[in-house]
C-alpha cells in the first residue's frame, strides 16, 4: 500500500503546482504580447461625444463605411488587418484634433463607420448576410497586425489608383513601408473610375488667385498653362500654372479633384479639363485593387505584403 500512497501524494502535489506552471506560461502573460480584439478597448471621438468600445466591436463598423460589401473576403480581411493596425498605430500617435481619444469617425482623419442602424438602411434585406460577412471578416483576422520594426504600422489605404500607388515620400514624408507599387485595377472593376472637372476661365483664375494673389494671368487663357511634372507613380507633381509650380495634391484640393492622377488641358470650348483616374491620396492599400487581387486568387497576407513591403503580418 505505501508505492500507492506516496504515488497518489505526488498526483496531488502535481495538480497543486499545475496551475502555477500553466500561468506562468500563458502567452497573454507575455508583456509585449498583443490584445486580441475583444480584449482591446478602445476610445472613439463621434459627432456627438466620446464612445468607449473594443475592436472586436467597433471593426464591423470600421469595414462596412470603408469597403463595399460585395468585395471578395479576403480584401474584406486585408481591409479588416489595415484597420485594426492604422487603429493601434493611432493608440500612440493621436492626431491634434483629437488628442484625448485614440480614433474618431472621421474618414478625413482616421476612419469612417456605420452603426447597424446605418447598415440596415443601407443594406436593407441584405443586412444580416452583409453584416455576418463583416463580422467573419474581423474574426478570421482576430488580433492579426502589420508591424515594421516591431510596431503597429500607418497603414493608410486608399479607394482606387491609375495604375501604381503613390509613395508617401511624394506626399507625406518618406515611410519604408509606404513605396510605390502596382495596382491592377480598371475602369472595369472601379464605378466612375475616370472622371472630369470642367472649370471656366473665370473660375479657374479665381481659384488659383485665391491660394496665389501675386499670380499673373496674360490676356490669352491659352497661354496660362505649362508642362506638368509628374512623379514616379505617374501622378501630377507639379501643375505650371503661369508660371508657379503649384503641387498636384494642392491642385486636387482647390478644385475637388478625385486624386492628384490628372490631366489638365485647355479646350477648344474655351474651358479647362480635368481627366481624373482613380480616387483617394493614392498612398497604401489600394481597395479596388485588393479586391481584383482577391479575384485572381490572391489571399489577404499576400495582398498585404504587396501594399505593404516589407512588413510583417503579426498574430495576437
Amino acid at each position: 500500500m505505501k508505492p500507492v500512497a506516496v504515488l497518489s501524494a505526488a498526483a496531488v502535489l502535481f495538480s497543486l503546482l499545475l496551475p502555477v506552471f500553466w500561468v506562468r506560461t500563458r502567452p497573454e502573460e507575455a508583456p509585449d504580447a498583443p490584445l486580441a480584439d475583444a480584449q482591446t478597448t478602445i476610445t472613439v471621438r463621434t459627432e456627438t461625444g466620446v464612445e468607449t468600445t473594443t475592436l472586436a466591436e467597433h471593426l464591423p463598423g470600421v469595414l462596412a463605411g470603408e469597403m463595399p460589401a460585395l468585395f471578395e473576403k479576403e480584401a474584406l480581411k486585408a481591409q479588416a488587418v489595415a484597420a485594426r493596425t492604422f487603429i493601434l498605430y493611432r493608440m500612440s500617435h493621436h492626431p491634434d484634433r483629437h488628442p484625448g481619444e485614440d480614433i474618431c469617425d472621421d474618414p478625413n482623419c482616421c476612419k469612417a463607420f456605420l452603426s447597424t442602424d446605418d447598415m440596415q438602411s443601407k443594406w436593407g434585406s441584405q443586412f444580416q448576410a452583409y453584416y455576418a460577412k463583416m463580422q467573419s471578416a474581423v474574426s478570421e483576422t482576430d488580433g492579426q497586425t502589420l508591424r515594421y520594426g516591431g510596431a503597429p504600422i500607418q497603414a493608410v489605404f486608399h479607394s482606387s489608383s491609375a495604375g501604381k500607388t503613390l509613395a508617401s515620400s511624394d506626399l507625406w514624408n518618406d515611410c519604408p513601408y509606404l513605396l510605390s507599387v502596382d495596382s491592377p485595377e480598371t475602369a472595369a472593376d472601379v464605378p466612375d473610375y475616370v472622371t472630369q472637372v470642367i472649370v471656366t476661365p473665370e473660375e479657374f483664375q479665381r481659384v488659383c488667385q485665391e491660394a496665389y494673389p501675386d499670380m499673373a494671368f496674360p490676356d490669352d487663357p491659352a497661354q496660362w498653362l505649362g508642362a506638368p511634372t509628374l512623379n514616379a507613380s505617374g501622378r501630377v507633381e507639379s501643375s505650371t500654372v503661369c508660371g508657379t509650380a503649384i503641387p498636384g495634391s494642392q491642385m486636387r484640393t482647390m478644385f475637388s479633384l478625385r486624386s492628384s492622377a490628372y490631366t489638365l488641358e485647355y479646350t477648344a470650348a474655351g474651358t479647362f479639363q480635368f481627366t481624373v483616374t482613380g480616387y483617394g491620396h493614392g498612398v497604401g492599400m489600394s481597395q479596388y485593387g485588393a479586391n481584383v487581387y482577391a479575384k485572381n486568387g490572391y489571399s489577404y497576407a499576400d495582398i498585404l505584403a504587396h501594399y505593404y513591403p516589407g512588413t510583417e503580418l503579426v498574430s495576437g
